[in-house]
């Protein structure tokens, strides 16, 4: 007789939360480094640096998305990586939006309080956003609609 394993209803998703951060962190160092280089030793002005930096970062986090937590859910086509693309400007975009209240709206002007408003708060509402988008538009599954929990 064999008995079958206890499985959690929320281990799926507990997994595709855990593959989705790994990933982002690993496309958060390519944005890093590359910027670095760019604005260093190869001398590029910040926004061409950056602009170069986060195209290669979109593209590490979308492959390995794909070929990650969302293999089994993959769409063929450039549609997916478009949508993905436009998914993460609107993750940028909070961030600077946070960056922006906090240094303008608010007068928290100091270093440190723009790195906890673009890096942290930023990052943090960023990276749901980010997460929600691209479970939604981008890997969809049959069935599921776009919650996360269940």
């Amino acid at each position: 007789m064999t008995t079958r394993a206890w499985r959690s209803p929320t281990l799926p998703a507990r997994r595709e939360l855990i593959g989705f951060a790994g990933v982002g962190l690993l496309a958060y160092a390519v944005d890093l480094a590359l910027f670095t280089y760019l604005r260093g030793p190869a001398g590029l002005d910040p926004l061409p640096a950056k602009t170069l930096s986060f195209l290669a970062a979109c593209t590490v986090a979308y492959a390995g998305n794909a070929l990650g937590p969302y293999r089994t859910t993959r769409a063929p086509g450039l549609r997916p990586y478009a949508v993905f693309f436009a998914v993460n400007l609107a993750g940028a975009a909070v961030q600077l939006l946070c960056l922006a209240v906090s240094h303008y709206g608010l007068g928290l002007t100091s270093q440190r309080a723009d790195t906890v408003s673009g890096a942290v708060v930023g990052m943090a509402l960023a990276t749901v956003l980010r997460f929600w988008g691209t479970r939604t538009w981008v890997f969809r599954a049959e069935g599921r609609v776009g919650s996360w929990t269940g």
